[in-house]
């Protein structure tokens, strides 16, 4: 091969990088932007209620209007715990958090459960104004959300740490500004061959992996309960990370699970 035919080649392939960097920078500015707007207005007040009563927000990460997609499958667990809790029935529309809320009773813990009804990159506009609203500290938010790099049937735990890829839990440490919120991974695995993994999220399960998903729904709703009754289930959970707020930045991020 030439000189000037590397040289072209090169100059073509830098011309596509510069051109994948700009889209990849525009879509960064377009979704902190959307985080903006969505967050312009005054975020609601804490609702006034018992202070001694411990209060956790579970959210399930999903695009709305989206059931039975791999990417929705932090929603699916939500409505299987939900359904547990017998609350199934019981899901509200809420406009000033731009979701869908239940607020139910776990032995002493006081739960909110959401589902936003912003798409999966600007969720996060939507935990921000459930978090202001009924008064829940970002340490006690635990987010479920599909996990590309487990196989189905894998559920874990992540204590903080960064987004890992996964757009929703960016919009989520976007919008709240730390990186503390406690995790529920669970698997929908890696698209085999050339699958674009944006068409593999967004696609439906396999008949295969249908025979894989009541057992998956139901371990994963295990998992949660026991986080919000203070059991502590080792052999599940990733060794904690501790979570930091965004604004403060460490020397060397601890190793994460892989």
């Amino acid at each position: 091969m030439t000189a000037n035919v590397l040289c072209n080649l090169y100059d073509h392939l830098w011309a596509f990088v510069k051109k994948l960097w700009g889209v990849l920078n525009m879509r960064t500015f377009v979704t902190k932007f959307l985080h903006r707007v969505l967050l312009s207005d005054t975020l609601p007040r804490a609702m006034t209620t018992d202070t001694q009563t411990p209060r956790r927000m579970v959210v399930g990460l999903g695009n709305p209007g989206m059931q039975g997609t791999r990417h929705n499958m932090g929603m699916a667990v939500i409505g299987a715990l939900a359904s547990r809790l017998g609350t199934g029935d019981r899901w509200r529309g809420d406009q000033q958090v731009s979701g869908e809320v239940i607020v139910t009773q776990v032995e002493q813990t006081q739960v909110v459960l959401l589902r936003p009804r912003l798409l999966m990159n600007i969720s996060g506009a939507s935990v921000a104004k459930a978090v202001s609203k009924f008064g829940v500290r970002p340490e006690d938010v635990l987010l479920i959300h599909d996990d590309l790099d487990k196989p189905l049937g894998k559920v874990t735990f992540k204590h903080g740490g960064s987004a890992r890829g996964h757009n929703g839990v960016r919009s989520c440490i976007d919008c709240l500004q730390t990186d503390v919120m406690l995790r529920l991974r669970v698997g929908i695995g890696r698209p085999k061959e050339k699958t674009p993994v944006e068409r593999y999220v967004l696609g439906r399960f396999s008949s295969e992996e249908k025979k894989l998903l009541d057992s998956v729904l139901d371990r994963s709703v295990d998992l949660v309960l026991s986080q919000l009754s203070g059991m502590h289930i080792t052999q599940s959970s990733t060794s904690p990370t501790g979570g930091d707020r965004t604004t403060q930045r460490r020397p060397k991020r601890q190793a994460e699970e892989t």
